[in-house]
C-alpha cells in the first residue's frame, strides 16, 4: 500500500492502522450499544477515533461521518457467532 501523506494538496497529520478484528468488535459494538448498523470500514473509523482519543487527542473531539449501512454485510462474518 502507498504511504499516503497527501490528500488533493493538503497535508495529514498522521495515519492510524486498526485491525480487522478492532473493526468487527467496533461495528458489533456500534449496533448493540448504539443502534449504528454499519459495515466494516465505519467499525475501523471509529476505533481509529477512539484510538485518537484515549492517546493524543484525550479531551479532544474527533468527528467520523457514518455513511454506510450493514445490510451487505448480512450474508457475511460479521454478524455471525464468534468461535470461543
Amino acid at each position: 500500500m502507498a504511504n499516503l501523506t497527501h490528500l488533493q494538496g493538503v497535508e495529514l497529520d498522521g495515519c492510524l492502522k486498526v485491525s480487522g478484528a478492532e473493526a468487527r468488535a467496533m461495528t458489533r459494538r456500534l449496533a448493540c450499544e448504539e443502534g449504528i448498523f454499519a459495515g466494516y470500514s465505519v467499525g475501523a473509523n471509529v476505533a481509529a477515533a477512539m484510538q485518537l482519543l484515549s492517546g493524543p487527542h484525550k479531551g479532544g473531539t474527533v468527528a467520523v461521518i457514518i455513511c454506510d449501512s450493514g445490510l451487505k454485510y448480512l450474508c457475511t462474518d460479521l454478524w455471525t457467532e464468534e468461535e470461543t
